[in-house]
C-alpha cells in the first residue's frame, strides 16, 4: 500500500488514527533534510507540508476526524523539538495531535508506527533497525487485528495530553 493507497482509504472513514512511537524520524524520506532547515531556522519547503495540509483540510472538512498520538521521550530528542515546532501547522489543517510521554504509556507499545481507519483497516509503518523507513505500508482488514488496535487507540487517546495542555 502507497501513499496513494492511504489517502483513498481516508476519503472512505470518519476516523484516522495515527500512532507514532519513535523519537527520530530523519530516516523517512524528506524528515532529515526538514529537521536540517528547522534546526538552522530556516523555513520549511511548502512543498514537505502542503500535501498532508490539503488531505487534512479536505477529509475533516467531510467530517473525518484526524487523530495522532505522539510518544515521546523527555527530555525531547532534536527531532521532537522540531516535531512540537511545527505541530501548530498540522493542528490549523484539523488534525487533532496529542503527545504521551513514554514513561507513562503503557508497556505493550509497538516498534512500527501504525494507521487505523475507522475500525477496518491499520496499516503499519515499517522501519529497519536503523530507523530508515520501508516504503508504503503493510495493511490488513483482519477483524480482529483492528478490534485490538482500537482498544489501543482508545487507551492512548484517553491518556494522550492535548497540545496546547502539553506545551505549556
Amino acid at each position: 500500500m502507497g501513499f496513494d493507497d492511504l489517502v483513498a482509504e481516508f476519503r472512505g472513514h470518519k476516523r484516522a488514527f495515527h500512532l507514532e512511537v519513535r523519537d527520530d524520524y530523519t530516516g523517512v524520506p524528506g524528515e532529515a533534510d526538514a529537521l536540517e532547515r528547522f534546526a538552522a531556522g530556516r523555513p520549511l519547503e511548502p512543498a514537505f507540508t502542503a500535501q498532508w495540509y490539503t488531505l487534512v483540510r479536505e477529509v475533516t472538512a467531510s467530517g473525518t476526524s484526524v487523530q495522532r498520538v505522539r510518544v515521546v521521550t523527555e527530555p525531547h530528542t532534536d527531532y521532537v523539538r522540531f516535531a512540537v515546532a511545527t505541530t501548530p501547522g498540522n493542528l490549523d489543517a484539523g488534525e487533532d495531535i496529542r503527545w504521551l510521554p513514554r514513561e507513562v504509556a503503557p508497556e505493550e507499545l509497538p516498534d512500527d508506527d501504525w494507521w487505523l481507519l475507522d475500525e477496518d483497516l491499520v496499516a503499519w509503518t515499517v522501519f529497519e533497525q536503523d530507523g530508515t523507513a520501508l516504503p508504503g505500508w503493510v495493511a490488513t482488514t483482519d477483524s480482529a487485528l483492528t478490534a485490538h488496535y482500537a482498544a489501543v487507540r482508545d487507551r492512548l487517546w484517553d491518556k494522550a495530553i492535548r497540545h496546547h495542555d502539553y506545551i505549556k
